[in-house]
């Protein structure tokens, strides 16, 4: 490859921080199940090579997909979205009002590696008393909280 047609191909654009979110979590769902990306993906219709692509966030999942999903791994939609972090849209003057309300927000992915937090969701998950699960998740916030 030339440098002139280097020069001309436009640079690689990074994931949506709210679509990493989400394929992180429908990993997190899957795995949490036991299932193979090979297994969804064929009750999806998909290659497991697009499972792939949405678990890293470099393939948006549709509103349709995403429901679908939801229903597969016996998860709410909602699950998808726990714990992204809100971060505050700029704010729009009058006259490119959306009709949103003025704080509306969007999510990132938190700081943590993601493959911690699977792990930790993963083994608090096989404790069975509630009592216990509660407790770690108390721990846990106040470790977070005494560390910002």
């Amino acid at each position: 490859m030339t440098s002139i047609q280097c020069e001309n191909m436009a640079p690689r654009k990074q994931p949506n921080p709210i679509d990493v979110h989400v394929g992180s979590r429908l990993k997190l769902r899957r795995t949490m199940m036991g299932m193979t990306q090979e297994k969804l993906g064929d009750q999806l219709g998909v290659t497991f090579q697009q499972i792939q692509k949405y678990e890293k966030g470099t393939n948006r999942i549709g509103a349709s997909r995403l429901q679908e999903i939801s229903e597969i791994l016996e998860a709410p939609v909602a699950f998808f979205f726990e714990d992204a972090s809100p971060i505050e849209l700029p704010r729009r003057d009058a006259q490119c009002s959306s009709g949103f309300a003025e704080d509306a927000c969007f999510f990132s992915t938190p700081l943590s590696n993601p493959g911690e937090a699977h792990a930790l969701n993963k083994a608090v998950c096989q404790i069975s008393e509630a009592r216990i699960r509660r407790r770690i998740i108390d721990l846990v916030e106040t470790l977070a909280d005494s560390s910002r």
